[in-house]
């Protein structure tokens, strides 16, 4: 019953293909209503002398934004070995090589994600920077994973929503799409720490609520408005690997040939 689903990858928009093939294929098979899918990427981004780093997910609201993501994430990439990325908050406004529309992102929305370990002032900087930054286009994610500080991080955020004047919505920070594949996702992130799963601690889920829960779980952690917020923003975001088709580089080459 979902309206919508993210697939927002770190710096990379690789799944999305895999989503989009998925639901093509349950469409055709002339399946009950389906999920829109939008895409996205999450960014880790360092801080620079005038801005605070964050952590921020863009979704693309057109074809135009899914070039200024890809944009991103080829800068980003470029700067580092294979497997890693470099990006800070100025890259945000820089001009992207081979796009023809202004500098940064104004085709895409933006979730600032917090993160629980740093301090609230930490937090409220970040908001207000990306209010100014991105206005009515941002927002920030709210994802409460029955945590045992659920309560004082609803209240950092609320805080942190009235200091900047942006919106609270609802997200999952979903890994996998059911509850029973947590050992499997231990698994994964061991093999990408390179240590044995025992010795992996803290890196580990805390619990298996990283999952798509139902719209009836989701409805008992979180308000009635920052549900509406998600739904909201996936309603402003129409862009689909169906709008894009080849493009060969441009060459000097012979008439005919």
């Amino acid at each position: 019953g979902y309206a919508a689903l993210a697939i927002t990858d770190e710096c990379s928009v690789a799944g999305v293909v895999r989503a989009h093939a998925a639901l093509k294929r349950l469409r055709e098979n002339g399946d009950p209503p389906l999920p829109a899918l939008i895409i996205g990427s999450e960014f880790t981004l360092a801080a620079s002398p005038t801005a605070p780093g964050c952590r921020l997910v863009l979704l693309a609201k057109n074809r135009e934004g899914y070039a200024q993501i890809c944009g991103l994430i080829t800068l980003g990439r470029g700067r580092s070995a294979k497997g890693h990325y470099q990006l800070s908050v100025d890259d945000l406004d820089a001009p992207l090589a081979g796009q023809g529309h202004a500098a940064g992102v104004p085709d895409c929305l933006a979730l600032l994600i917090p993160r629980r370990d740093e301090p609230h002032a930490a937090l409220l900087a970040q908001a207000r920077w990306l209010a100014g930054r991105c206005g009515e286009r941002a927002s920030i994610a709210v994802e409460l994973l029955r945590w045992a500080d659920d309560e004082s991080f609803v209240e950092r955020l609320l805080d942190a929503s009235a200091a900047s004047g942006l919106s609270l919505a609802a997200a999952g920070d979903v890994l996998m799409h059911v509850r029973s594949r947590k050992p499997l996702q231990d698994t994964l992130t061991a093999i990408r720490l390179k240590r044995r799963v025992a010795d992996c601690g803290y890196a580990l889920m805390r619990n298996a609520e990283q999952h798509l829960r139902s719209r009836l779980a989701l409805a008992q952690l979180c308000r009635p408005e920052w549900l509406q917020r998600s739904v909201d923003l996936a309603r402003v975001c129409d862009c689909s690997l169906e709008q894009l088709k080849y493009e060969y580089p441009d060459e000097i080459v012979p008439a005919g040939e």
